[in-house]
């Protein structure tokens, strides 16, 4: 078994040089907060004109997302970056999985390039493909893989969204994870099992709140353990396997905070992601997708009021632009998704003055064999009935 001790670098500051790349923007470049880095963007991006194609991500923060061409979820970039053959370049402003997808998804010609390496997903890093490998291992001493389908979030490595193209698994989204899940208890008979990855909290609310499981069905697999924590009889019973994984942001949210806000604010909506975790998600009113949480906000009534569970970039944005509701983030403190927030300015500026040059800088690029079983995984998902396409 093997652990992987990471270094904690809070909001994006520091860098440790032993285990990241491309945290440095070589040259001279102002801080983040210099007006000229925003004219030195435009000019690049004018520059390249459609040789690139600039994909932000919902929970970037606006320095970043004002010159994004396209906006969304991962999944929903990653397609729409494959919907544009034309463009040379695609500048991925998300985390290192998220740019993983759009390099699979779009042509051999195109080159992804995402302007800090150091823009990871901790919640993906919580699945290394050595440790998943390992928890098949257990599942096969227990007799029991044979009945196991893997399902990933596509929070996950392309390196075990392969995984699951090889074993007869799919990939997911927070929207489908439901249909997911359903296609794969139908995979392998009456005893069929899921292997949830990376996120225990999307599975387990997912399971139980979705499909009728009860939360006894579900198990939770911890990496770190011997044979995950787990014995072989508590293997053979359970009919969903999580992996012990979580996001970092979301699991912040507590239910003690919910009805503090339900004391504060009468008749005010909680609307929060399933990535929250189980204690919150029965408290809330709504629960749903990125997507979800964004329409449902446009949506809303004139003077509605909305506690919302996500990350807070994507929901001062939302208060922003919908000054007529009263919209407030679901937590006591202030906290951005601290990788996510590694894609600034100046990195976005480095990397399209950089393809102006002609030089390709930061490109993801996901090896032929992984790149042709994490296409498997992903194609069993679009195959699905109903909300495949959206993240």
């Amino acid at each position: 078994m093997t652990t992987v001790h990471l270094p904690l670098l809070p909001f994006g500051k520091g860098r440790d040089p032993d285990t990241e790349r491309g945290v440095e923007c070589p040259g001279d470049l102002p801080p983040a907060s210099d007006p000229s880095l925003v004219e030195r963007a435009r000019a690049a991006k004018a520059a390249l004109g459609e040789r690139v194609f600039v994909l932000g991500h919902h929970y970037q923060r606006d320095e970043v997302i004002q010159f994004a061409d396209v906006t969304g979820d991962s999944f929903k970039l990653a397609r729409d970056a494959a919907a544009r053959p034309q463009a040379e370049y695609i500048v991925f402003c998300g985390v290192h999985f998220m740019a993983e997808s759009a390099d699979i998804l779009t042509g051999p010609e195109q080159q992804v390039v995402l302007p800090d390496l150091a823009a990871g997903c901790s919640m993906a890093d919580m699945a290394r493909l050595a440790q998943v490998e390992d928890a098949w291992d257990a599942l096969s001493d227990a007799g029991v893989a044979d009945v196991v389908v893997p399902v990933t979030y596509m929070n996950s490595s392309a390196d075990i969204k392969a995984f699951c193209g090889r074993h007869g698994g799919l990939v997911c989204t927070s929207s489908n994870a439901d249909v997911a899940l359903e296609w794969a208890f139908a995979q392998r008979g009456p005893d069929s099992k899921v292997l949830f990855l990376p996120d225990q909290h999307l599975g387990r609310n997912t399971a139980v709140l979705k499909l009728g499981y009860s939360l006894e069905d579900c198990v939770v697999w911890n990496p770190l353990l011997p044979d995950g924590g787990l014995t072989a009889e508590e293997l053979r019973a359970a009919r969903v396997i999580l992996w012990r994984g979580h996001c970092s942001v979301h699991g912040r949210f507590s239910a003690a905070v919910v009805d503090e806000l339900r004391a504060s604010y009468p008749g005010i909506n909680v609307l929060v992601h399933p990535e929250c975790t189980h204690d919150v998600v029965l408290k809330a009113d709504l629960i749903g997708s990125t997507e979800f949480i964004i329409k449902t906000v446009e949506a809303a009534p004139a003077g509605s009021s909305w506690a919302i569970g996500t990350e807070l970039n994507l929901v001062k944005r939302l208060a922003d632009r919908h000054p007529d509701k009263n919209i407030v983030f679901l937590d006591r403190n202030v906290c951005y998704c601290s990788t996510m927030n590694r894609i600034d300015l100046p990195h976005l500026v480095w990397a399209l003055e950089s393809l102006v040059e002609g030089v390709v800088v930061n490109r993801i690029e996901v090896d032929p064999d992984t790149e042709r079983d994490a296409l498997v995984a992903l194609q069993r998902m679009l195959d699905l009935p109903g909300k495949s396409a959206r993240d």
